[in-house]
């Protein structure tokens, strides 16, 4: 993952309505969300729902597929995969460093 990628997903996170979204969206898991459903589960407004899931996208965190009439918007999990390894990518030196590691480590 390039390190202009990284700055766009994380600069796309770092407001408290997009973390709530994406976050609802890992939940849904590959069945998705259509915008209804995440407006009546984080109590977002449409119109700024609409606005948010943008940028989102833009940043890659986010996908969306037209079924029929409705759109469903996806965590990308792939992209949300390539954002973690590049933020531990060092961590303790090189080594794989699990969670129960992670306190054991000089990291």
């Amino acid at each position: 993952m390039k390190e202009k990628d990284v700055v766009r997903s994380l600069a796309a996170l770092a407001q408290s309505n997009r973390l709530q979204i994406f976050r609802t969206l890992v939940v849904a898991g590959s069945q998705g969300m259509t915008p209804g459903v995440i407006a009546e589960a984080t109590g977002i407004p449409p119109a700024t729902l609409s606005f948010h899931l943008k940028e989102l996208m833009n940043a890659g965190l986010v996908t969306q597929e037209r079924q029929g009439r409705h759109l469903v918007y996806r965590a990308s999990f792939e992209h949300m995969s390539a954002l973690l390894g590049y933020l531990t990518e060092n961590c303790c030196q090189g080594e794989v460093c699990l969670p129960e590691a992670a306190t054991s480590c000089n990291c």
